[in-house]
């Protein structure tokens, strides 16, 4: 077996064909309890009633990760089979709490049923994430078994986000999360089929946890988490504009449309780059590359301009997570890799957040908030190039020896 013909079997057939599938089932499912809470939390609602529903929605996604830090990480480490049990169990436990939700939307035991659902998928990326290294045999694919993972995940929501939305339409939330336990009931058996990995990582000694702050991860960590903060901004700030504004339903199906080709689009590029540049450069261009045509499109504002910026942002962030994972799986020690997607999925989140209160907050109007997104994404691309070349300059000067030595 020639070296093309075994990295091509490391990311298409088992072991990452199981992780795939367990992947794609598990973001089918979370696509209809996005749809069933979109219905019942925002949708439902005039824009002045939506915006603290929404808040409180917001405030829920910070918590899952004061668990998962700190607990999750470690286990998934610790524990042989750790990673691919946690994948089944977030897919089992989902299922249970789509059931339970189905019973309590017009209370408020939706919001901590929809805690523990967050909790559990957060879970699954950080495993999903950990257990990419131990299923392909090269380390130079891990951008691309990354973007394949991505690129089944959307396959995944796409099948599932017609069929969910139709569940809506003709009958309720209730329904969805119903149809929704199902699917996850499928994604549990597809987790549990996952190979154990080989080994059990150690107990985490100082060497590793320095070695989560070489330059190269600290920078590309603090870049993504700008950009996971724009993510959230656009989320939340297209939905209210379009709310605002009175839009029609096909207006928000575009949006969305959008958005899926630019993910798609994101997904596709990151492993083609991959082949020319390292994931460094790859991060650089997915900031700056949507940051100039954003400008232009913030001064000729309308409804494409809302549509340019949900495509231009989902393709930035899917290239930019795909090359900061290949980057932290590439870098990172082997022994702390859950805990460091743990801990940079923490950070992450926290921005998204951030970002999605801010959304709440401003005035939904459309030419500010894709004004401010250009200019976040410039000034997250051109500080993260100047650090990307601070850290070059550094290496190469250790790199030239002494003349008088």
């Amino acid at each position: 077996m020639t070296d093309a013909q075994a990295r091509l079997q490391s990311t298409t057939f088992t072991p990452f064909s199981k992780l795939a599938l367990a992947h794609a089932v598990a973001v089918c499912g979370d696509v209809f309890l996005t749809v069933s809470l979109a219905g019942t939390l925002f949708f439902d609602a005039a824009t002045a009633e939506a915006r603290p529903k929404v808040l409180l929605y917001l405030v829920v996604t910070m918590a899952p990760f004061a668990v998962v830090a700190p607990v999750l990480g470690p286990f998934l480490d610790r524990t042989r089979g750790g990673r691919r049990l946690l994948i089944a169990l977030a897919a089992g436990g989902r299922g249970v709490l789509c059931l339970l939700m189905a019973n309590a939307v017009d209370s408020l035991t939706l919001y901590p049923l929809a805690f523990g659902a967050l909790v559990l998928s957060k879970g699954h990326a950080i495993a999903k994430s950990a257990l990419v290294p131990s299923v392909v045999d090269h380390r130079d694919e891990l951008v691309l078994a990354n973007s394949r993972l991505a690129l089944i995940g959307v396959v995944g929501g796409f099948v599932g986000a017609p069929i969910a939305a139709g569940i809506l339409q003709i009958g309720d939330a209730e329904w969805v999360l119903r149809a929704g336990a199902i699917v996850f009931l499928f994604a549990m058996v597809a987790g549990l089929g996952i190979p154990r990995a080989r080994t059990v990582g150690a107990q985490e000694t100082a060497e590793d946890r320095e070695l989560l702050h070489v330059p190269s991860i600290v920078v590309a960590g603090g870049a993504m988490a700008l950009v996971r903060a724009v993510v959230g901004f656009t989320t939340f700030f297209a939905a209210f504009v379009l709310k605002s504004e009175g839009e029609p339903a096909w207006m928000f199906g575009t949006v969305l449309v959008g958005s899926a080709v630019g993910n798609g689009l994101g997904v596709l590029l990151a492993p083609v780059l991959r082949r020319r540049i390292r994931e460094e450069w790859i991060l650089v261009g997915a900031l700056l590359t949507p940051a100039v045509p954003l400008v232009f499109a913030a001064r000729s504002y309308g409804r494409t301009s809302l549509v340019f910026l949900a495509f231009a942002v989902a393709a930035a962030a899917a290239a930019s997570r795909l090359a900061f994972d290949s980057l932290l799986q590439r870098d990172a020690a082997d022994a702390a890799r859950g805990r460091a997607f743990a801990r940079y999925e923490t950070r992450f989140q926290l921005l998204w957040v951030a970002g999605g209160v801010l959304a709440v907050l401003l005035p939904s109007r459309g030419r500010l908030g894709v004004f401010l997104v250009a200019l976040a994404l410039l000034f997250a691309g051109l500080s993260y190039l100047g650090a990307v070349r601070r850290n070059y300059t550094s290496r190469k000067s250790r790199a030239v020896p002494d003349p008088g030595g």
